[in-house]
């Protein structure tokens, strides 16, 4: 069952980091597009706006991909003073601790979108963007977050004899 999570979790990451990819891809077409409308006394008007969005809907998207890769800077500082045996049962504190900080926050966020939605919310732009659109894609990224320290968590507990035996 974990390793089915594990892949799940897996899969689902790739995907959302290979959308970030196509945000930052994007962002810099609409930064050129943008520069040659300038040139001659055009503008779209939505530049600020719209990679905005794509900022926050791409940092929250390729947060699980690169803690899935162990890309997140740690302060190892502790961990690395622990004998071998005590690095899993902080690792999984971290993981649970981590995980019940980004639930909470997607709760709140959660209730902020709907509450978007409901409200029929737009931006204060000519685009009037519904805000519910980039903060729904901030809540996905805030739930693969979430998903992937749980699936990291059951990881880290079922392969904790991995971690206890010096040989290893």
């Amino acid at each position: 069952m974990i390793g089915w999570l594990a892949a799940l979790s897996r899969g689902l990451n790739r995907l959302a980091a290979g959308v970030a990819i196509l945000l930052i891809l994007y962002m810099f077409g609409h930064i050129i597009l943008e520069i040659v409308l300038r040139l001659f006394g055009h503008s779209t008007f939505i530049l600020d706006e719209y990679i905005g969005y794509a900022v926050a809907a791409m940092t929250f998207l390729g947060l699980p991909y690169v803690l899935e890769k162990n890309g997140l800077i740690r302060v190892a500082l502790v961990l690395d003073r622990l004998p071998k045996k005590w690095h899993w049962p902080l690792e999984l504190l971290i993981a649970i601790t981590s995980f019940g900080a980004f639930a909470w926050l997607s709760l709140f966020w959660w209730k902020n979108v709907v509450r978007s939605y409901q409200r029929g919310i737009t931006s204060d732009t000519l685009a009037e963007t519904p805000l519910w659109i980039p903060e729904g894609i901030v809540l996905l990224g805030l739930w693969l977050l979430c998903f992937t320290l749980v699936v990291r968590s059951f990881q880290l507990v079922t392969e904790r004899s991995r971690h206890t035996h010096p040989t290893q």
